[in-house]
């Protein structure tokens, strides 16, 4: 029998060893797995809904929208963003008609209905999943399932059979239906209610339906929304609303088959999650194989899918980037993604830096060891991240950051007057978000000169571009004016050095927010002392979201932070932020500001139905003229989001609208387990140390134990 120091340096030497191994020591991925056509991502939080007409989040778009097969899509590479069919054969331009029947000009300022009609791609098939499974009889195999057939089913895999059909007309129109479904409660009823014809009266059909079991929208009609043939459906509008396509191109107006929504409704199913909500259907590239939410969501090729190629154009420099060699393959390129979920940052940045994720952003507490900041202003890698053949992609997201003046406010809203307005531009200018970007964003963002970021059409360029109620253009750049000018205006709005000319009181001003954790301390001391370079006082009134919604809603709120994401590309899906009608307080819409000028409101009804030309952009610079005198906001900024890729990784060019990217990307598998192997060499210096000390412990037991056994064989 050996003694046990012995055991120890054996196994001290088997673990060496198993460090020398082809693959690395550390890796959180299965050996299996090694070479693989595999993209490695991560989630931070599980997304809520995968039922596309419940789905309107970023972190759930990232699944839904390489899963659903909607119409349209945006081109991945084309700027300004344009869009492309997806299972539509073309993108539809609507026919106009009057109240009577009457067809009119396609460039009609007004019309009484639109006509859509959507004509599908022959051939596209779904996922393969037990909803279209078959039995022997050519029956559907899973229709009538009991307590007993569910007793061994926890996942979606564990249904034995799977089928699959062809994508039709119909399950358009089923899933436009949806929308109205009092039990699915879809944010975009409110808004398509409005337009579709008919939708709010189906609603209030499927309210009087009965309340248990199974509600069979195949019973109810639809006018705004009819089948023409297997592969066209028509959809009517009432009056003009040409941003509809770009709906179009949104999970909302995806497919849903009326035997999937009827194969989840069976009872039991939705207490093993087995519902469109956790197991979406789609005839897109993936389907979603693993879900996972407290580990990892698991998307995989969709067998089905095929017909899509890679772009063959893009925009000037495309080419030379190298962005096209791709031109003419088939799609998708990788076969699998894995999602893992990252709590923390620090974990994820770590894994990015080892290879086992294959893209990143760059978070702040990272921000220094990524990039490098010349004395001109100008971004670059660091040499760390260009050892690793690591590279920068960025874009400005076409998103506001905004903090906004409620309008009903005696003190700094429209009922204040010119004394008001000159209040508001004074704070415009003395709230310096060249310096906010540059301390809490790393300089991601671009400061806004209105309510459009640039890449969306009515955004001017340049010195033409600018706000000059706020900005000079000095040396070819927006220039913040100097706080003189703001102390200026603030003194003939009444308030000389912040005190109120005629009381002599100071002005104190009131910040509503949701901001309350400690990281938020910085950022709210830094608002105060903007504030105080003019005397002026802020109050920080922090709150919990629930409540800060509330003063929102009922106008209570004097100055709040607030901020809008693009649901599509078009100027008017940012100037309605500003439109009366879309008050806050008197409509509960999307103006938050309640901000109203009769001759904003006046131009934007002309605009919103027209088609991008010159003269929609000259009636576009008019009403920013308007927006930026009256100053219902101070501007803020449009963050810049940046992304970190491998060099494994190819084809990746940000594109803040298109959520259907995984279908673009192509790795190396081969390249990246060289690199992950080489960056993660185990360090065995140790191990070697710690079998040598054990060693030399172990060297006079050794002795005296062979000193014994000699003299017990002597003896």
């Amino acid at each position: 029998m050996k003694p046990p120091f012995h055991r120890a340096l054996c196994l001290v030497w088997l673990l060496a060893l198993g460090a020398c191994g082809d693959a690395p020591w550390n890796s959180p991925y299965p050996a299996s797995e090694a070479g693989s056509n595999i993209l490695y991502s991560a989630f931070t939080e599980r997304p809520k809904h995968l039922d596309p007409a419940q789905s309107y989040s970023e972190n759930e778009a990232v699944f839904n929208a390489q899963i659903y097969q909607p119409p349209l899509q945006y081109h991945y590479y084309r700027r300004p963003y344009s869009l492309i069919p997806f299972a539509a054969e073309a993108v539809p331009r609507p026919k106009l008609y009057a109240a009577d029947g009457r067809r009119l000009p396609d460039d009609a300022p007004q019309a009484a209905y639109s006509v859509y009609e959507i004509r599908i791609k022959p051939g596209i098939r779904y996922q393969p999943h037990p909803a279209f499974a078959k039995d022997s009889a050519g029956r559907s195999a899973y229709d009538s399932l009991g307590p007993k057939d569910l007793e061994k089913i926890f996942t979606l895999a564990d249904f034995p059979l799977t089928g699959s059909r062809e994508l039709v007309a119909a399950d358009y129109v089923h899933q436009i239906k949806r929308l109205a479904h009092p039990r699915l409660h879809s944010p975009i009823f409110g808004l398509m209610s409005g337009y579709i014809v008919g939708l709010k009266e189906l609603a209030a059909a499927l309210e009087r339906a009965p309340k248990d079991g199974y509600l069979d929208l195949g019973r109810y009609s639809l006018e705004g929304a009819q089948v023409v043939d297997r592969y066209t459906y028509r959809i009517t509008l009432k009056g003009k609303y040409p941003q509809f396509v770009y709906w179009l191109a949104m999970p909302f107006f995806a497919p849903v088959p009326e035997e999937v929504e009827r194969f989840y409704a069976q009872p039991g199913m939705a207490e093993k999650n087995l519902t469109l909500d956790w197991y979406p259907v789609g005839s897109g590239p993936y389907m979603l194989t693993v879900n996972d939410p407290n580990r990892r969501m698991v998307l995989e090729r969709n067998p089905y899918y095929s017909g899509e190629t890679f772009p063959a154009e893009g925009e000037p420099g495309d080419a030379a980037a190298g962005l096209l060699k791709d031109a003419g393959r088939p799609l998708p390129f990788i076969d699998k993604a894995v999602f893992s979920l990252e709590k923390e940052g620090i974990p994820y940045w770590n894994k990015f830096l080892q290879g086992y994720y294959d893209a990143s952003g760059i978070g702040s507490d990272n921000f220094d060891q990524a990039i490098q900041i010349g004395s001109a202003g100008d971004i670059a890698l660091t040499d760390e991240m260009r050892d690793k053949g690591i590279r920068l992609t960025t874009a400005v997201a076409p998103t506001d950051i905004y903090m906004g003046f409620n309008w009903l406010d005696p003190v700094v809203g429209g009922g204040g007057g010119e004394r008001a307005r000159k209040l508001r531009l004074a704070i415009s200018i003395a709230v310096d978000h060249e310096e906010y970007i540059s301390i809490f964003a790393n300089g991601r963002g671009v400061p806004a000169q209105g309510p459009l970021p640039p890449g969306i059409f009515g955004a001017r360029t340049g010195a033409d571009g600018i706000n000059p109620h706020v900005y000079d253009w000095v040396n070819g750049a927006p220039a913040r004016k100097p706080l003189a000018e703001a102390k200026r205006l603030l003194a003939e709005a009444g308030y000389p050095e912040g005190a109120d000319a005629q009381t002599g009181k100071p002005l104190v001003l009131n910040l509503d927010t949701t901001a309350r954790g400690a990281d938020d301390k910085a950022r709210l001391d830094w608002l105060r002392k903007q504030f105080a370079k003019l005397n002026v006082q802020l109050v920080i009134r922090a709150t919990d979201y629930n409540r800060f919604q509330d003063k929102i809603r009922k106008g209570n709120a004097q100055i709040f932070q607030w901020g809008w994401n693009a649901d599509y590309p078009d100027p008017e899906n940012f100037l309605f932020l500003l439109h009366s009608l879309q008050s806050r307080v008197a409509y509960q819409g999307e103006n938050s500001a309640n901000y109203a000028n009769p001759e904003y409101d006046r131009l934007f009804e002309q605009i919103k139905n027209m088609e991008n030309g010159p003269e929609r952009q000259a009636l576009i610079d008019r009403m920013l003229d308007i927006a930026r005198r009256d100053a219902p906001w101070v501007w803020g900024f449009h963050p810049k989001e940046y992304t970190l890729v491998h060099g494994w990784m190819f084809n990746q060019k940000p594109n803040q609208m298109a959520r259907n990217g995984l279908k673009y990307q192509r790795i190396d598998p081969a390249l990246r387990d060289i690199q992950r192997r080489e960056w993660n060499r185990p360090v065995l210096w140790p191990l070697a140390a710690a079998a040598l000390l054990l060693a030399l412990i172990a060297a006079p037991a050794l002795i005296a134990y062979r000193r014994r056994e000699r003299a017990s064989a002597t003896a």
